[in-house]
């Protein structure tokens, strides 16, 4: 059975190694170019902490370090979690 928490961004990481381009033609390397994200978020499930993190992709809103979020755990693997902002 799924159960809801409220966790909170702890880090937001850009992934400056993976560059997608939205240009066909650019003007500079960074012209049009979009990264994807990492956030880490941590929860409480049943008394104990948990950090969960999550791949954002490119061009998807990001959002900020302290941010509340919506997490979904499952009640028998709290660390399995799914998170939503």
């Amino acid at each position: 059975m799924n159960r809801e928490t409220k966790g909170r961004v702890l880090s937001v990481a850009k992934q400056w190694w993976l560059k997608v381009n939205t240009k066909p033609v650019r003007m500079h390397a960074l012209d049009g170019a979009v990264f994807p994200h990492i956030i880490k978020v941590q929860y409480t499930a049943d008394g104990k902490m948990y950090t969960k993190r999550k791949w954002i992709s490119a061009g998807a809103p990001v959002p900020v370090e302290g941010q509340g979020v919506r997490v979904i755990y499952d009640e028998s693997k709290p660390q399995k979690a799914k998170v939503f902002f």
